[in-house]
């Protein structure tokens, strides 16, 4: 059983106001945050950080993102309920739950076993079911393809081709690009005449997107 108690959802609103002062406006977003347990991803020692707006380690060189991160990738993919989503980098589960809470359809592929097979667990045990995936990532999922959105949650050295290949049109892809140390955030949308629409916007820090189209 799960525990939520009035600390802890005193400890969100806190994180909701700090993330509407700092910019975030989807308040469909802040409604997700707002009601999914961050803390239920970190040990209980580690409560006071939950709802810090930071990254926070979770082993094998991961980390739960930062909350501000999760909800500025999420408000730049302009999510419809039933939307059809690949997420490249399961990792916690966290970002994952803010999708499914907005009514997204969720595909999510982890590189790392030990992450894979925990989350995997994990999230059902809250009510969370994205369909998960264990593998190469910076190839997308081609068996399920295509995707009305598209979320990278590592930093790439470049837009992998197989990803583009897998949005659908009118669709939008969400990637931080740049190097070993930060990255840009990227939003692509894919027109009807398969063209994209490149939109460039500030500085993040990312773990290194693994595999044959990302950081090998």
């Amino acid at each position: 059983m799960i525990e939520d108690n009035y600390k802890h959802q005193g400890m969100r609103r806190g994180l909701v106001r700090k993330l509407r002062e700092k910019g975030i406006y989807d308040e469909r977003v802040l409604r997700a945050i707002g009601t999914i347990p961050r803390h239920v991803f970190f040990e209980k020692a580690f409560l006071e950080h939950a709802y810090q707006d930071k990254a926070f380690p979770i082993g094998h060189g991961q980390t739960i993102s930062q909350p501000y991160t999760v909800a500025f990738q999420t408000q730049l993919l302009e999510l419809k309920a039933g939307d059809k989503v690949l997420e490249i980098g399961t990792g916690s589960g966290y970002q994952a739950c803010v999708l499914l809470a907005l009514g997204a359809k969720v595909y999510t592929i982890e590189y790392q076993e030990a992450l894979y097979e925990r989350t995997r667990i994990f999230l059902p045990e809250m009510g969370f079911k994205p369909f998960f995936f264990y593998g190469d990532g910076s190839k997308g999922l081609s068996v399920h393809a295509p995707y009305d959105k598209i979320i990278v949650t590592a930093g790439a050295p470049t837009v992998p081709t197989e990803l583009i290949n897998q949005l659908n049109e009118g669709g939008i892809l969400v990637i931080p690009v740049g190097d070993n140390k930060t990255q840009k955030m990227i939003r692509l949308r894919k027109k009807a005449d398969k063209k994209l629409e490149k939109e460039v916007f500030n500085d993040f820090k990312f773990v290194p997107l693994l595999g044959e189209q990302g950081w090998n």
